[in-house]
């Protein structure tokens, strides 16, 4: 992004004709002062800012936010706020600035440089149909990183929005030099999927499992348990000195609608009721302790905070 004066060559030129008005040098010297002199340097075209990629810092760990794509999802009352009135849920969008008829969900996995290790928090949806996603092997490399430089992988759990990027078009490992963490009961979970064996089959080698709450790379990343979205679906607190980060998963999806009424049902929580006490749980201690927050659904980039208003809460973004 810097821009080089083209000075040099002007430069050498005015300092030659000055000194020939007061010498004659002989054609050897001249010639071996033109041969030295260097070359105009091109002036470097800026480069825009890439709308998919976001650079932020938790403590001295470097960390970007990659985007993958998004969902829509209707807003009929099948996915979100199952079972409430559509005046009381479009009241709540509309108060947001929202609109009532389509419910935005972002996808953005979470990239974290520790030292040697390059961390990644999910993979996106890759070509899920029900998404228009595929974006994160672009996002990866405009934020300096090639797949195969990846680490680790860390997965919140295992549906299609989250494992989606685990594996190319041609069935290989997208990242194949990185271990794959996930809790032992999603693991357990996803092999009896009969959807997932092909995707199963192919990251086995790689797969490392954790019990809930586990302190995975000790000092940077703990596993936070989240109940029960999916069997096993983990949370991940990043530290890097007194900065935390926490990157949610599926604990809520839209951050109006999740935020402001977490007890509202969610198509797909396997256990609803376990899931909202999860959700409204893991939100009561964000906000209590001003916990910076990393929500792969929400708008892009996901960095904000959860702030407590009345017997409830509001997303509060960083920017």
């Amino acid at each position: 992004m810097t821009r080089t004066p083209v000075s040099t060559l002007a430069a050498a030129l005015v300092a030659g004709a000055l000194l020939c008005a007061c010498s004659q040098p002989d054609s050897a010297a001249t010639n071996t002062a033109a041969a030295n002199t260097p070359a105009p340097s091109a002036s470097a075209a800026p480069q825009p800012a890439n709308v998919d990629v976001l650079r932020f810092k938790i403590g001295a760990l470097d960390a970007v936010a990659l985007k993958d794509g998004d969902i829509d999802a209707a807003n009929d009352g099948k996915t979100f706020a199952i079972g409430q009135p559509a005046d009381a849920i479009n009241a709540l969008l509309t108060a947001a600035g929202q609109p009532t008829d389509t419910l935005h969900l972002s996808i953005q996995p979470l990239l974290v440089r520790s030292g040697a290790q390059v961390l990644l928090f999910d993979t996106g949806a890759a070509d899920a149909s029900f998404a228009r996603a595929g974006r994160l092997p672009a996002s990866l490399r405009a934020a300096g990183v090639e797949p195969s430089q990846v680490t680790d992988i860390f997965l919140s759990h295992h549906h299609p929005d989250h494992v989606g990027g685990l594996l190319g078009k041609d069935g290989a490992l997208a990242f194949p030099n990185a271990k794959i963490h996930l809790s032992a009961p999603e693991w357990e979970a996803m092999k009896k999927d009969d959807g997932s064996a092909k995707l199963v089959a192919a990251i086995a080698p790689k797969v490392e499992t954790f019990q809930p709450g586990a302190a995975i790379v000790p000092g940077v990343v703990t596993a936070v348990a989240v109940d029960r979205h999916t069997p096993g679906h983990s949370a991940y607190e990043i530290a890097s000195g007194d900065q935390r980060l926490l990157y949610i998963g599926d604990t809520a999806h839209h951050f109006v609608i999740s935020v402001q009424r977490p007890e509202w049902t969610v198509q797909y929580d396997q256990n609803a009721a376990l899931a909202q006490t999860s959700r409204r749980a893991l939100m009561q201690r964000a906000a209590d302790g001003n916990l910076r927050i990393y929500a792969v659904h929400f708008p892009f980039p996901g960095l904000g905070r959860f702030k407590a208003q009345g017997d409830s809460f509001v997303w509060e973004p960083e920017r």
